[in-house]
């Protein structure tokens, strides 16, 4: 007779972390919610995607070159090199 293991992976198909918050952020969330009416899990994930798509330069370099390969400009190399120079040194 087959021998039959099953594993308990978790009911959801997320990765589950704990952070710590301040009280007046979390509060915050809390209300935004409600109001949204959204689960706070949906919040917080909707958020660091969000501060994800914000904060990581390639996604901002393809953002940037979509919108001006819709308008139909062409990059000046000079300008490109220098703003890329700037993009290097700069805080995001």
């Amino acid at each position: 007779m087959p021998l039959l293991v099953s594993f308990l992976v978790g009911y959801t198909k997320s990765m589950k972390t704990a952070v710590s918050i301040p009280d007046n952020l979390f509060e915050g969330a809390e209300r935004l919610a409600r109001r949204t009416n959204r689960s706070r899990s949906r919040l917080f994930s909707d958020a660091l995607k969000e501060y994800l798509a914000r904060h990581t330069p390639d996604k901002v370099t393809e953002a940037m070159d979509s919108v001006l390969a819709d308008l139909g400009e062409v990059g000046d190399p000079f300008v490109s090199s220098a703003s890329l120079r700037i993009l290097e040194r700069s805080k995001w």
